[in-house]
């Protein structure tokens, strides 16, 4: 554990499945839905729960999601949730894919009877709207890849020795005015709070006031690399260091991670009156 991770017994997936041998079920099973309270992790970064300096997202693709329409024929689809920061509470990813997966052998009338029953259960785990795309694959759906309008940072020739978060590698250009430019970077992996297994992403930031040293912004970036965190706390952690550190007047922070067990995880957090990322797939989802 490092020195910016919590303890085992505080960070609020004690008792969740992660790391732990779990029989799939295949008819719908609600309770396997294991939400996390948000505010455990924010506390760390002295996160007011009632007035955090941010909004966005936790933006996921799903995509095993299949089950059996009255006849008995399976339906497969891809799924997209939108968990909104503001809920009190997170939902821990293994619980969502074999909550997902229980689905298989239930039968409905249609994909809206299933984007329903999915919007119902993840908005009362998370504790607050969740919006639910669920769209069968006969519809013949597409996702969009791209790559961030602006520049990427990983080809900057820097010695890199801190793989633990140092926000003391961020700072500021002390000449040039302001600037609005989004960077971004690959080189983004941090390690599953409860399993230590490797998280892979993207790292976008987007921001207008002075200038973001950018060598400076890609060893911060790779500074996670040994870091025990969940997707959702990795980007809060950033925006909080940028915040403090750069100061700047606009912020998004935004990450594509890889998938596993068939769902991507994708948060943003921004300062008020940003405009929200697209969800563009990084090419290695």
């Amino acid at each position: 554990m490092n020195a910016h991770a919590t303890s085992p017994s505080v960070h609020g997936a004690e008792d969740s499945p992660l790391g732990r041998p779990v029989a799939y079920r295949d008819t719908y099973a609600p309770e396997l839905l294991f939400p996390i309270e948000r505010r455990l992790k924010r506390a760390e970064l002295g996160v007011d729960p009632a007035a955090p300096p941010f909004v966005g997202a936790d933006l996921w693709n799903a995509y095993e999601l299949s089950w059996l329409n009255l006849r008995g024929k399976p339906v497969v689809a891809l799924a997209r949730f939108t968990v909104p920061a503001d809920s009190p509470r997170l939902i821990e990813s293994k619980s969502l894919k074999l909550y997902l997966n229980a689905f298989n052998q239930s039968r409905y009338p249609d994909a809206d009877a299933v984007r329903a029953l999915i919007e119902k259960d993840l908005s009362a785990a998370a504790g607050a709207p969740v919006g639910v795309a669920v769209e069968p694959l006969g519809n013949a759906p597409t996702r969009v890849f791209g790559v961030p309008q602006g520049v990427c940072i990983d080809d900057l020739d820097v010695e890199i020795d801190a793989y633990q978060p140092r926000p003391d590698l961020l700072h500021c250009l002390p000449e040039g005015g302001e600037v609005g430019e989004t960077l971004y970077s690959h080189l983004l992996k941090s390690n599953c709070l409860v399993t230590g297994q490797p998280d892979w992403g993207m790292l976008v930031v987007r921001y207008r006031g002075a200038p973001i040293d950018r060598a400076g912004l890609l060893r911060y970036v790779v500074s996670f690399r040994g870091h025990d965190e969940f997707h959702e706390q990795c980007v809060e952690r950033v925006f909080c260091d940028l915040m403090a550190r750069c100061n700047p007047r606009g912020l998004l922070v935004w990450a594509r991670y890889t998938r596993r067990g068939g769902l991507d995880i994708n948060p943003w957090r921004a300062t008020p009156g940003e405009t929200p990322p697209a969800n563009t797939m990084e090419i290695r989802q």
